[in-house]
């Protein structure tokens, strides 16, 4: 009886899923992880911040760390082959934001959960987090502190936000009704927020272009668009709010 050769190339392939990604494409587990292990996927292009959130998540009970991505598309394309049960996402990603990844994950994948990472400790950001379909939002200066705080609570069901974060997003919330012209940049989108944002700390239209992988005249768009919610004159006159508007958020 004639019996088949294994197909050495597919038999490679598998390994080498595995040492980019720390498991499987078609494994339920982590690497190392048992049954019922919650397998995260961490989007984050900070490689030493990254590895540093990796080694703690892997080293709790429960939690593995089933891929690295670091950048939105790379995210996109793991998620869809290592299937996490959650993701925890940097807001101030290359190319496409966190926020926009968390919107682009929610129309494929409606119920995986994401968690925000941010260096911006202001509401604001927290909030937009949110309404893009994000479960839960840490600043980077209490990850490590609270990160494994915020999956359970994520993986349970729940939003999850840190006590003093969450006092400020309830009175920016408050605020904003109330009062909805007390914040200009309230009007623009995620994008133009983070276009507006780029140009106060002095990045060119080329540079932001090439950042945001977009076409300068994409850029210029909404340049425009900002200059007519805020209502502002010219290019110069948007330069400037935007300085001032970084600077006066410690940004600059």
């Amino acid at each position: 009886m004639k019996t088949s050769k294994p197909d050495k190339s597919k038999a490679a392939a598998k390994p080498q899923v595995k040492a980019l990604t720390g498991a499987s494409a078609d494994s339920n587990t982590g690497n190392g992880s048992t049954p019922g292990t919650t397998r995260i996927l961490v989007v984050d292009d900070h490689p030493l911040f990254r590895h540093g959130l990796v080694q703690l998540i892997d080293s709790e009970s429960g939690l593995s760390v089933c891929g690295e991505a670091s950048s939105g598309p790379e995210a996109l394309t793991m998620v869809r082959e290592l299937k996490p049960a959650m993701l925890i996402v940097d807001l101030g990603l290359k190319g496409a934001s966190g926020i926009e990844l968390t919107k682009s994950v929610r129309v494929e994948f409606p119920r995986l959960p994401v968690l925000i990472l941010s260096m911006h400790d202001e509401p604001m950001y927290a909030v937009r987090s949110l309404r893009a379909g994000a479960n839960g939002y840490v600043t980077k200066q209490e990850a490590l502190g609270s990160v494994l705080e915020a999956v359970r609570e994520v993986m349970g069901g729940r939003t999850y936000l840190s006590p003093g974060m969450a006092s400020e997003v309830i009175a920016n919330v408050v605020l904003a009704k109330h009062e909805p012209d007390a914040d200009p940049t309230s009007a623009l989108t995620d994008r133009e927020l983070e276009i507006l944002e780029r140009l106060g700390k002095g990045e060119e239209v080329k540079h932001i272009a090439k950042a945001l992988n977009l076409s300068p005249k994409t850029v210029e768009t909404h340049r425009g668009h900002i200059k007519e919610k805020l209502k502002l004159n010219n290019a110069r006159q948007v330069a400037r709010y935007a300085v001032q508007w970084v600077t006066a958020r410690g940004g600059a």
